[in-house]
Order: structure tokens, then sequence, then C-alpha cells
């Protein structure tokens, strides 16, 4: 037990539990063991009849194609949103390995950072569309990460500035890769990909992060106490945060939905004006 702590302890060793909401041994009991089991099997119980119902309604349809004009101008734009992106993700893994905190990379928009950082550098396939659909319901972090920003942990010098820069590009990457014509979002009627993408993002909390936050004693977003400002603190917190949760990402993810959909019309009406054709799906 002692090596597999040794082995890991450059991962956590840094994160400071004096402060609030980082975790530690109150953080972690919280909420009683016997309750965490009861949530954690709801949860996956409830995501399994989930991916279960809408996997066989997941359809892709047909994606835009791309001129040659678009081509040219959209690789160009790819490349320079993909260095940025690597350059701030790069810098922001610096702190970390500094801090001997790698192990807040395991936070929804950290995973979120990357899928991106492959859509930007990958060639489109269906599984890269369909990961970008899915994505897009977990975009949610990053706009809350902008409005109620949690920046009492961040000491290293440029490191607020990274914060924002990365929540940023987080939320203006896929609008573009959707004006470029390179992925497209699903109707505002179809719930599929959301209750999906849904099911994926709580079970990813309530299995992963748990069980490693418990085992480290790290409170990884939130699973292991809730944080100060959470209107909801107190033991049964998680149950709200189901219910607020799932309202949120469903909300957000579709106004988001509607934006791309927006954006990519008038993509649309910008090549029949110099082209003199439209695009269909």
């Amino acid at each position: 037990m002692q090596n597999w702590e040794e082995l890991l302890s450059w991962t956590y060793s840094g994160v400071n539990f004096s402060l609030a909401g980082n975790g530690g041994p109150e953080c972690v009991a919280l909420v009683p063991g016997v309750q965490k089991i009861v949530e954690t099997v709801f949860v996956v119980v409830l995501n399994s009849l989930q991916l279960w119902m809408v996997f066989p309604k997941l359809r892709l349809g047909k994606q835009l194609p791309m001129t040659t004009e678009e081509e040219s101008g959209g690789e160009v734009g790819r490349r320079m949103f993909l260095l940025v992106m690597c350059l701030t993700f790069g810098v922001e893994l610096g702190f970390k390995f500094a801090s001997r905190q790698m192990i807040w990379v395991l936070n929804p928009c950290h995973i979120v950072t990357m899928i991106q950082i492959f859509l930007l550098a990958a060639p489109p396939s269906p599984f890269a569309a369909a990961l970008f659909r899915l994505h897009v319901y977990w975009l949610g972090g990053a706009t809350i990460a902008l409005v109620f920003p949690v920046l009492n942990t961040r000491m290293l010098p440029f490191e607020v500035h990274i914060y924002f820069l990365q929540h940023i590009l987080m939320l203006v990457i896929p609008l573009y890769l959707t004006r470029l014509g390179v992925y497209a979002v699903e109707p505002l009627w179809d719930f599929s990909w959301s209750t999906a993408a849904s099911a994926i993002y709580f079970a990813y909390h309530f299995v992963p992060l748990q069980l490693i936050g418990v085992l480290l004693q790290v409170n990884l977003n939130s699973m292991l106490c809730p944080a100060i400002s959470d209107p909801f603190y107190g033991r049964w917190y998680r149950v709200y945060a189901i219910i607020h949760q799932s309202l949120f990402v469903l909300l957000h993810g579709k106004l988001y939905t509607y934006l791309a959909h927006s954006v990519a019309r008038q993509n649309t009406q910008d090549v029949v004006t110099t082209n003199g054709f439209s695009k269909n799906e």
C-alpha cells in the first residue's frame, strides 16, 4: 500500500486540503459510505437504461461537404486553433506538474479539452462526428467556470489567465468547426444525443471520479463534498445535483446546439452569396 501511494504521490501530493472544497478526511466523510453506494448504484442503473434505450436511435446523418476554398482556409484556421489550444493546455499541464497536482487533469473540462484537441487534429470520421455531438453537452462546465470562476487555488504567475483562455477556447472551437462544416450538430428536436451525453457525463462522475477521489481523498469535480458556494450544501447535495445538473446539461446543450445551427445557417448564406449555391444536409 505504501509503495502504491509513493508511486502516485506526484499526482496529488501538492493538493492543499486546508482549502475548502479540495478534499481531505472531513470532505470524504460528509456523505456516508452507504449513501455513496446507494446513489452510485441508482445513477449507474439509470444511465445504463438510458444508453440502452437511445443507442439504436443515434444517427449522424449527412455531414456538410466543404468546398475547395473552405478546405484551404479552414485548414489554416484549424491548425491555428489546434496550436493555441495545445499551447494553452500544455501550459496548464505544466502548472499541474509544477504544483504536483496532476490529479485535477481528470476533471471534465480537461477531458473536454483533450477531446477538442483530437477533433482539431484528426480527420473527420463517424467516430469523431459522434464524439463532437456528445461533447457539445459537456460544455456546460466551461460556462460555469467562466461565470463562477474558482481561482483561490491558482497561485502561479499567469495561471489565472490560462484558466480563462482555456475555457473561452472550449466554447469557441465547436462553433468554428460547425461553421467550417467539418461537423454538424443534431436537430433541436432530437434528444437521443443529449440523453446519451448526460448518461455518460453522470457515469463518469459517479464511477471513476468518485472512486479515485475516495482513494486519494481529492474532491474531483465536487464528487466528495460540495463547493463552499453550493446552495445545497449538506450530505444530500449530490441528490440535488443529479436533478439540477440533468436540467442544466440538457438546457445548456440545446442552447449551444441552437447557436451552432445559427452559425451553420450563416455559413450556408455566405456560400450562396459568394459561390451561387448552397449546401444541403
